[in-house]
């Protein structure tokens, strides 16, 4: 099917930012003051390699922040065992901080470039992948562009299209129909993203289930979980997960709450952003409760009430060491935090009512017993009173909720199966670049 014409605003907008080059890379100088930028790699962001292409065929898979790419871990297992090397770039620091480790031989990190048409061209140009996956919703006019321009097929995998990001796209629905018409195929999570992709004039779309459904549950270093755990004892214990602005002092006022029914009670939080951690002990500290943050060596011993775990990448460890886990971001409207790694790490699962970025998932576990939805902080302290009082409850609602995600299952193979079409067309043209000319 043919592409859409570019609208006059996505014209502007790549105008807009070869002119406002200087500002952008002004900005990046701001980030990388700021701690959000690696200084030592800020030419990535500009779209300077950081080191040679890989010879032969190369796939390159964008995921913009840890979950996206952790998500796109097996899909990379795929690809090498197909032959393939593998770029695989992020847009956060911390994201590159936890992949980098993770990544197998074959494949390579570097950072994405920002949009601006120049340094999307030079990472191109240098890249020059044969393959294009990015996960999720990183729809990117410079570089969906640029991609086109050059032939390179560009693939959505795990597709996701929130109701009000629909809404917002279809307020310039010529300009969201000439970059969708320049994805090559849409794999969408849930049949609700395809229907909105579609409606958005999203040419060829179909479902393939979840990757995080299929991702592995983090590793944790063993020592430290045997260490904390002796730490911690018989206390019963609760982690608050990925916790946003606004939920640090829900759930301080919850401890606060329980602390004569359970005096024992630890409070475990992490809160979604590690630099967050002093807010975290602040809101405990304002309702009289001790703290301690693991960003600065301190310890969940027996007379701290609330253990802020203000590091990056130690979810896995913490969910290991409490059978209850409420995930942030649902008491305010974030969208919710993914269920997923908790509960198949045996913990019941407690929520708010703001989950619209894993909504599918939340609705399977909550019919299930898996996990439940509380209103607010009062809510939330009762629902933890009810299963610190019945293990048997907890350990019914952990089996629940790995029952409840049995059937969404299979992603990535579903993925890797739509991918073979140009699996195929990569190897033959593999083939004819190395084959020797024909004589006339």
């Amino acid at each position: 099917m043919r592409a859409t014409p570019l609208t006059a605003l996505l014209r502007a907008y790549r105008y807009g930012l070869l002119l406002g080059e200087p500002a952008v890379t002004g900005l990046l100088a701001w980030r990388s003051r700021r701690g959000k930028e690696d200084p030592a790699r800020l030419s990535e962001r500009r779209g300077v390699p950081g080191r040679p292409r890989p010879i032969g065929p190369l796939v390159w898979m964008h995921g913009a922040s840890i979950g996206e790419v952790l998500s796109l871990v097996g899909l990379v297992d795929g690809m090498i065992a197909r032959g393939f090397s593998v770029l695989v770039t992020t847009g956060t620091r911390s994201a590159a901080d936890l992949i980098g480790s993770r990544l197998p031989p074959g494949a390579v990190h570097q950072y994405v470039p920002l949009d601006a048409p120049r340094w999307v061209g030079r990472f191109l140009d240098h890249w020059r992948p044969d393959l294009a996956l990015v996960a999720e919703s990183e729809i990117w006019p410079s570089i969906v562009t640029g991609l086109h321009a050059r032939g390179t097929p560009l693939i959505l995998v795990n597709g996701r299209m929130s109701e009000r990001s629909c809404r917002g796209w279809g307020r310039t629905p010529g300009t969201a129909r000439a970059l969708l018409s320049r994805i090559a195929v849409c794999l969408a999570q849930t049949e609700e993203d395809a229907a909105r992709f579609t409606r958005l004039g999203a040419p060829r779309v179909s479902v393939a289930g979840n990757l995080k459904y299929d991702s592995d549950v983090p590793l944790v270093d063993e020592p430290q979980c045997a260490d904390l755990r002796a730490c911690i004892g018989d206390r019963p214990v609760w982690v608050a997960a990925s916790t946003h602005p606004g939920e640090d002092a829900v759930v301080a006022c919850v401890h606060a709450a329980l602390k004569s029914r359970w005096p024992r009670l630890l409070t475990i939080v992490v809160p979604r952003h590690p630099h967050r951690g002093g807010d975290v002990a602040a809101r405990a500290a304002a309702e009289g409760l001790r703290s301690a943050r693991r960003s600065q060596g301190g310890r969940p011993d027996g007379d701290i009430d609330v253990y802020v775990a203000d590091t990056l990448g130690e979810l896995g460890l913490f969910y290991r060491l409490a059978s209850v886990v409420y995930l942030g971001g649902s008491l305010v409207e974030r969208g919710g935090q993914n269920p997923i790694e908790p509960t198949r790490l045996g913990a019941a699962v407690l929520h708010g009512p703001h989950i619209f970025n894993f909504a599918q998932v939340y609705r399977a576990l909550d019919a299930a017993g898996g996990a439940r939805c509380v209103a607010d902080g009062a809510d939330l302290a009762a629902a933890l009173d009810d299963l610190l009082a019945d293990p048997a409850r907890i350990d019914g609602m952990a089996r629940a909720g790995a029952a409840a995600l049995a059937p969404f299952e299979g992603a990535v193979e579903r993925t890797l199966a739509a991918l073979d079409p140009f699996v195929a067309q990569m190897r033959l043209a593999a083939l004819a670049s190395a084959s020797p000319p024909v004589a006339p």
